[in-house]
C-alpha cells in the first residue's frame, strides 16, 4: 500500500485530492513541518526525507517520492484511464507539467511559503506586490474554460484548488478575479475534492504550530 506524508491544508492536501479522485488507497502520515516530528509515532521526519517537507509518498517497493509535481504525475499514472494526468506522447502533458511548475514556483514557493514562514513586512513587501500578477495568468486562462489542462480534472486542478484555498489565510481575496472564484467553487463540488478538504480541516484543528 502507498504511504503518504502530509501536513494538514499543506501543498500534500493536492497528493490526497489525486489519491482520493483515483480512488487508491493510502496509509497516511502526518508529519508537522515545523516540528518535524512524525506525529503517530514521534519520530524524525527527516529521517523519512531529508528535505523536511511534505508530501513524501512511499511506493509500493518502499522507495520514497517526494515534490508535488512528481507525487501528483505518479499517481495519475497509477490509473491512467482516468484521465488524471494525459499520458505520455499527448502534448497536453506538457501542459499539465506546465501548469505543475507554475503552480509550484510562481504560487507556492513564491507567494505562499514567504507568506507563512516569515512574519516581517520587508520580507513580504516583494511577493505581495506580485501575486496579483501572478493570479491573473490562470484566471485569464480559465476565463472560458472548466480546467486547466484539457476537458477533464487532472492533478494540476488538484494543485491549483489547494493553492487558491491557502490564498484567503493568506491575505488575498480572490473574489477580484471571478473566473478563479467559480473555479474553485467547481472544484470543490467535486466529492472527492471536497472529502480530501474536509479530512484536513478537521485534522488541522487537531495540530499546534
Amino acid at each position: 500500500m502507498l504511504q503518504l506524508y502530509f501536513f494538514p491544508m499543506a501543498c500534500s492536501l493536492a497528493s490526497r485530492i489525486a489519491l482520493t479522485e483515483a480512488g487508491i488507497e493510502a496509509r497516511y502520515h502526518l508529519a508537522h513541518i515545523w516540528t518535524k516530528k512524525v506525529v503517530d509515532d514521534g519520530s524524525d521526519f527527516r529521517s523519512v526525507s531529508p528535505k523536511g517537507a511534505v508530501p513524501v509518498l512511499i511506493l509500493e517497493n518502499g522507495e520514497r517520492l517526494t515534490e508535488s509535481a512528481a507525487v501528483l504525475q505518479y499517481i495519475a499514472d497509477l490509473k491512467p484511464e482516468l484521465g488524471l494526468a494525459p499520458r505520455p506522447g499527448d502534448p497536453d502533458r506538457y501542459r499539465l507539467q506546465e501548469w505543475l511548475s507554475f503552480i509550484g514556483a510562481e504560487i507556492h514557493k513564491a507567494f505562499l511559503f514567504p507568506t507563512f514562514w516569515y512574519k516581517d513586512d520587508a520580507s513580504l513587501a516583494k511577493p505581495r506586490a506580485r501575486i496579483g500578477q501572478t493570479l491573473s495568468v490562470p484566471a485569464t486562462h480559465l476565463a472560458d474554460r472548466e480546467f486547466l489542462v484539457g476537458d477533464r480534472f487532472t492533478v494540476a486542478d488538484a494543485h491549483l484548488t489547494w493553492a487558491l484555498l491557502l490564498l484567503r489565510p493568506a491575505g488575498v481575496d480572490i473574489a477580484q478575479w471571478p473566473s478563479l472564484s467559480a473555479y474553485l467553487e467547481r472544484m470543490q463540488a467535486r466529492p472527492a475534492v471536497r472529502e480530501a478538504i474536509a479530512t484536513e480541516m478537521a485534522l488541522r484543528k487537531t495540530v499546534t504550530a
